[in-house]
């Protein structure tokens, strides 16, 4: 079953969707990996969709791609006394760290590690920016604050802190237990909240190995400050505009996500762009012209994916909003501008010989109009190489490791088959025209390119370069 189409979707399954049903109409609709958010649900749920994704993956003969989303610490205020407090810009309040008063002098607030990283002059953002309040004075067991944005504040609403670098680790013990749990299931991808350095994504590495990749999700300024390393560290990128939009101004917000999107090209990393992108499909059969356009937008600037939340997680029209997103999609990549804008896009090239040889690969399969690039990989470097350059060319990847096939499910423009491991060069290419004839890229007589390390079974070796004729 292939996609005809270069970008990847990713959708998050919730009560709308939980089901084998929905599932198998989802992936038909175009979903390549699915969203486990376990901010919501209990271990079970999940456990039993996990399941339902692995059965429709024998299914259909395709792999499908599985992506746990942890919740991360979450700042929060406690509980009000009347359950709400309206407030007025201009006036005072108090944060403070123990009790639970509830009202203007006493917002409870249990988390210390505000208490030792705020100053005086540092906004403290309620309830997604909502309210804003600016810290007047620190004490140790109290903020006090006066109200810059007026509104009102309810029980258990969130706290932003915007420039502010909190010492808390991105794994609270509920993630923890989340992620082993998700390890022992055997999912794909872990989504790491609240990175802010390149430290969280080590600490997440001791834990995680390489069990399954990590994909940090970038939703906290501080985390822009040290990109470049935390891409490094990191297997993918999720550009979480939620909370990013939050903690910095919404203008700002676009700009962010085009740098992102081409430091993971650079890098070779998958990028995935979510929050919103169809958000009115939660409650209505299409999407705003906005949101059209704000999908277009991220595959204009070269995303790999492009993801659905609360759009198939709770709405009432998760196929509609599936197949919305893929025919966004087709019809960007078939658009007369969409190649020149694209490669326009292409970051810098890296200068070692495996990305050379990828690079290659990519403009002689385009040179000659060959039907599709063939990749060897064990890790997916290599197709992930390949796929950098944007190419033309479609890219089949064959891969003995069914994990390595499933996480492939995510990068751009790439078609996953779990497939025997070859010996020979003689076996690479026989292989290489069995595999593009059977999934449908070519057929007699026509040309494809295929791109491996020799010798065989050695990672991150992409060496060598074959014209085939099928």
């Amino acid at each position: 079953m292939r996609r005809h189409r270069y970008a990847k979707i990713v959708a998050t399954v919730g009560p709308a969707t939980n089901t084998p049903d929905m599932l198998k109409a989802l992936f038909l609709a175009g979903v390549d990996t699915f969203r486990l958010n376990f901010s919501h649900g209990v271990q079970a749920d999940h456990a039993k969709v996990h399941a339902a994704i692995r059965a429709l993956e024998a299914e259909v003969g395709r792999p499908i791609g599985i992506l746990q989303d942890l919740q991360g610490p979450k700042i929060r205020v406690g509980t009000l006394r009347d359950g709400r407090l309206d407030l007025v810009a201009g006036e005072r309040i108090r944060f403070v760290l123990e009790g639970a008063e509830g009202d203007r002098r006493a917002i409870p607030l249990h988390h210390s590690e505000i208490f030792a990283a705020v100053v005086p002059g540092q906004d403290l953002l309620i309830d997604d920016g909502r309210v804003r309040v600016r810290v007047t004075g620190v004490e140790n067991a109290a903020i006090d604050a006066e109200v810059v944005t007026a509104g009102v504040i309810t029980n258990r609403k969130g706290v932003n802190l915007p420039g502010t670098l909190l010492d808390l680790s991105p794994l609270t013990e509920k993630d923890r237990a989340d992620l082993a749990f998700g390890l022992d299931l055997g999912v794909d991808w872990v989504a790491l909240s609240f990175v802010q350095t390149p430290s969280d994504v080590l600490e997440a590495r001791g834990l995680i190995g390489d069990r399954a990749g990590i994909m940090s999700k970038i939703e906290k300024p501080q985390a822009l400050d040290r990109i470049d390393d935390i891409i490094r560290l990191s297997d993918a990128v999720m550009v979480a505009r939620g909370d990013l939009g939050v903690e910095i101004p919404h203008e700002d917000v676009p700009g962010r996500q085009k740098e992102l999107i081409r430091a993971c090209r650079l890098a070779v990393k998958p990028v995935v762009v979510a929050t919103q992108m169809l958000d009115s499909m939660v409650a209505a059969p299409a999407p705003t012209r906005a949101e059209a356009s704000d999908v277009a937008t991220a595959i204009y600037d070269g995303a790999d994916a492009v993801m659905l939340s609360a759009e198939s997680a709770t709405g009432r029209y998760p196929i509609e909003a599936v197949a919305m997103m893929d025919r966004i999609i087709r019809s960007v990549e078939g658009h007369k501008l969409y190649r020149s804008i694209v490669a326009a896009s292409e970051p810098g090239e890296e200068e070692t010989p495996p990305h050379a040889v990828a690079t290659a690969t990519a403009v002689l399969a385009d040179a000659i109009q060959a039907r599709a690039i063939v990749a060897y990989t064990t890790s997916g470097t290599t197709a992930a190489r390949v796929a950098r350059k944007r190419p033309a060319v479609p890219i089949l990847a064959l891969t003995p490791s069914r994990s390595t096939s499933r996480r492939l499910s995510l990068l751009w423009g790439t078609h996953s088959v779990h497939s025997d491991d070859v010996d020979s060069y003689e076996e690479m290419t026989s292989e290489a025209a069995r595999h593009a004839r059977d999934e449908g890229f070519a057929k007699a007589n026509d040309m494809i390119v295929a791109a491996a390390g020799i010798p065989f079974h050695t990672i991150g070796n992409t060496n060598n370069i074959r014209v085939i004729q099928v």
